[in-house]
């Protein structure tokens, strides 16, 4: 069937963000897109021309993120791992028929055609290699045994087996400028594969592009409830919205990963309410999480600190294993 071409950019526009079942922008910038609206402009990175405007002002990230702990874990949870597997290789498939339309619009952001190549055609495999992982490698079912039964008696009355289930939350991705398909679609599969929604987040430079590949699946009509959002901009209140079971995955800078986790120490100092038992939020992530350069600690070493620059996505690919993300004893 004859498509029209979607993902083409006049520069006015507000760059939409697909939440909650449906493309979003902020609605006083519809009426005022001008110097005095607070949309983050992007611009050609060879001609210098504008591509588009993002901003998040007025979006219910809160209601995002519920929509997909509510509806999109419904919806994954109807569908055993082939199921899931099989529906990647359609995503893969529908994206493949539309390529080239990525192909041109990965030109504005100084891509060549062999970058292109490793982007656009890397995260069409990404989505080929997990569903023939998930239909070779896990059963089709909606849980993952783990191991035989185990007797807990002497008599054998007492048994246990442990099976893996899906998270109850959602995958939170957050990602990189240079790779805004494949970086995305490497932490997209696994988490549809393994039964949780993904909220995705990719860096505003090249934004439109995973605009793009989100709006083609979209438009595939393939992709179950609540199982894919996209947030166009920026999420500063991200970690005051996030609860037991929720996964953030993050690809790019030590400078934006810093400035995440200071967001996150600061929500959780606000929540936190230490007692003498238990240390305080923000110790432990001070302690911890916080680049070596912040640590107040004398056992901190220049060899661990983070070092800037681009980080390829692949590291968090290879993380990602697929299948069910916990483990409970089933008696």
């Amino acid at each position: 069937m004859e498509r029209t071409v979607t993902v083409e950019r006049t520069g006015t526009e507000i760059l939409p963000s697909y939440v909650q079942g449906s493309w979003w922008v902020p609605s006083a910038l519809r009426q005022a897109q001008g110097p005095e609206s607070h949309a983050a402009v992007v611009r050609d990175a060879s001609t210098g021309e504008v591509v588009t405007q993002v901003s998040t002002e007025g979006l219910d990230l809160a209601g995002a993120l519920e929509y997909a702990r509510t509806v999109g874990q419904q919806s994954l949870g109807a569908l055993t791992f082939h199921e899931r597997a099989m529906l990647l290789k359609q995503f893969a498939i529908a994206l493949t028929e539309r390529k080239q339309e990525l192909y041109e619009l990965s030109k504005r952001s100084g891509s060549t055609v062999r970058d292109s190549l490793s982007d656009i055609d890397g995260g069409i495999g990404v989505l080929f290699t997990y569903s023939s992982k998930g239909r070779r490698d896990l059963p089709n079912a909606k849980v993952y045994v783990d191991g035989p039964v185990e007797s807990l008696s002497k008599d054998g009355s007492f048994l246990g087996r442990h099976v893996y289930t899906r998270l109850p939350g959602v995958a939170v991705q957050i990602n990189a400028f240079n790779f805004p398909m494949w970086g995305a679609l490497e932490k997209f599969a696994p988490a549809f594969l393994a039964g949780v929604p993904s909220v995705v987040k990719p860096a505003t430079p090249t934004g439109y592009i995973a605009e793009a590949w989100v709006r083609i699946l979209v438009e595939s009509g393939l992709l179950p409830a609540g199982t894919l959002q996209l947030v166009s901009g920026s999420v500063p209140t991200l970690f005051d919205h996030l609860r037991l079971g929720d996964l953030v995955g993050f690809t790019g800078s030590a400078s934006t990963a810093e400035r995440l986790l200071r967001r996150r120490l600061t929500a959780c100092v606000s929540r936190a309410r230490p007692t003498r038992s238990t240390p305080r939020c923000s110790d432990r992530i001070s302690r911890r999480a916080l680049p070596d350069s912040t640590r107040t600690s004398s056992s901190s070493s220049s060899s661990s600190r983070p070092k800037p620059g681009r980080s390829a996505p692949r590291s968090a690919g290879r993380s990602s294993r697929p299948g069910p993300s916990t483990r409970s004893s089933k008696r």
